[in-house]
């Protein structure tokens, strides 16, 4: 049998719900650390808590811990699993996708309901996620995301819906595999693969979503702070209000990047307008298309490469 090291960070996977008030909470002992036996039906199981946190706690510098620390026992297993709270699994999963380097599976899941909430989807979520770290062709696919008996990449996964079980979704290109009782089946290869070495995050990278009407008040504000990127989701193909124009200008100047993603689920952004605002004019500019990528990852990735050890082409990293 495969040998995997679960790591346990927290989020409702781990939290319970009071059924007198509704509330749902962390508890003091983590649900699913009961449950061994039946995990180690799958696989030999070395279980971790290394955090117990809500998913919106959970900062970059907790992603680098753990990229860390699932690197420091890369020797001594088969794959990795991690247990993590929904709200913020797709940008720790693409985080440990740019960091950890590895041909083993590294799997995340996660759960809509609490442990003891009725059709609880915790303990079946982990199931599938060892199930999938234990088979040989979850090698050299990068960070997966499973949940719901569907496998991810970690770069086109997220979450799109609030309080669904089938909440994650690549609306890009859709899952590349999936579980059921008997197998677990692949169907699409990742075919591109990133690595960025970093030892600690220090970047400050703000992210911004355009809307109808915006002005340059929240520019002007971001202007005065000591920042070290920017990250906007601009409209469709990754066009902006034309009262942006200046400051965004202002911040390339300063050697600052910009980078745009669309705030569109599915396509990707490219310089096809040429009005003021428009794509062709911003990408002369001088800021940076991220294809594919949504806005949070694009931070994901800009803080990491801001930090790298080894200095990468901005612009090349993200628009190919």
């Amino acid at each position: 049998m495969k040998k995997i090291l679960l790591i346990h960070t927290g989020g409702t996977i781990a939290m319970s719900e009071d059924h007198q008030t509704g509330a749902v909470t962390t508890t003091q002992d983590h649900p699913l650390l009961q449950d061994q036996a039946i995990l180690n039906q799958f696989a030999f199981v070395e279980e971790k808590v290394i955090f117990h946190l809500p998913s919106p706690h959970i900062t970059p510098a907790h992603m680098l811990d753990l990229g860390k620390y699932i690197q420091s026992r890369m020797d001594e297993f088969d794959g990795f699993v991690i247990t993590h709270g929904t709200d913020t699994l797709e940008e720790t999963a693409y985080f440990l996708d740019l960091y950890v380097q590895t041909k083993k599976p590294v799997v995340v899941t996660g759960a809509m309901r609490s442990s003891n909430e009725i059709g609880s989807d915790g303990l079946y979520n982990l199931i599938c996620a060892v199930r999938v770290a234990t088979t040989e062709e979850a090698s050299e696919k990068g960070v997966l995301v499973v949940m719901n008996d569907e496998i991810h990449t970690a770069t086109y996964v997220t979450k799109t819906a609030a309080n669904n079980v089938a909440t994650f979704q690549s609306p890009q290109f859709g899952p590349i595999g999936m579980v059921t009782k008997q197998e677990v089946y692949f169907y699409h290869k990742w075919i591109s693969y990133e690595k960025f070495q970093i030892e600690k995050v220090t970047k400050q990278v703000p992210l911004l979503k355009a809307y109808a009407g915006m002005d340059e008040s929240f520019l002007n504000a971001i202007l005065s702070m000591d920042l070290d990127g920017l990250v906007i989701e601009a409209f469709g193909q990754g066009n902006l209000p034309p009262v942006l124009i200046n400051n965004i200008n202002d911040l390339i100047n300063k050697n600052i990047p910009v980078v745009i993603v669309s705030r569109s689920f599915k396509g990707v952004v490219q310089p096809t307008y040429g009005y003021k605002g428009g794509g062709k004019q911003l990408h002369d500019m001088g800021v940076i298309f991220a294809k594919r990528l949504s806005g949070p990852k694009a931070r994901i990735k800009l803080l990491m490469i801001l930090d790298a050890i080894n200095k990468q082409n901005l612009r090349n990293s993200f628009e190919h």
